[in-house]
């Protein structure tokens, strides 16, 4: 699996960080989805991560064709990176149950 650089935001509230990937030089913003609300841009393509009581977004920045496997690739690494080995990476954020 690729490295991919990843840079921190002082606003914990809003994101929690931007993944980079130096050959491509595309950026993919992660939002916490239990801290800060948020709102796809268009254009841009967002994937989904749910791991029991983390709920996370994944959006390019400056999306220009990329390919859809690289920015899985990105979000596979940032879910290994947090040590969440059962995350299910979704393209639509899935509903929730209620019991």
């Amino acid at each position: 699996m690729t490295n991919y650089l990843l840079s921190t935001s002082t606003d914990t509230n809003q994101k929690l960080g931007t993944i980079h990937d130096p050959d491509t030089k595309l950026k993919v913003k992660v939002i916490d989805l239990l801290k800060s609300k948020f709102r796809p841009k268009k254009g841009e393509i967002t994937f989904f991560v749910t791991d029991g009581n983390k709920k996370l977004a994944f959006e390019t920045q400056g999306y220009q064709k990329h390919r859809k496997l690289l920015i899985l690739q990105m979000v596979a690494w940032y879910c290994m990176y947090l040590g969440l080995l059962e995350a299910k990476i979704h393209s639509n954020l899935p509903m929730l149950k209620i019991a």
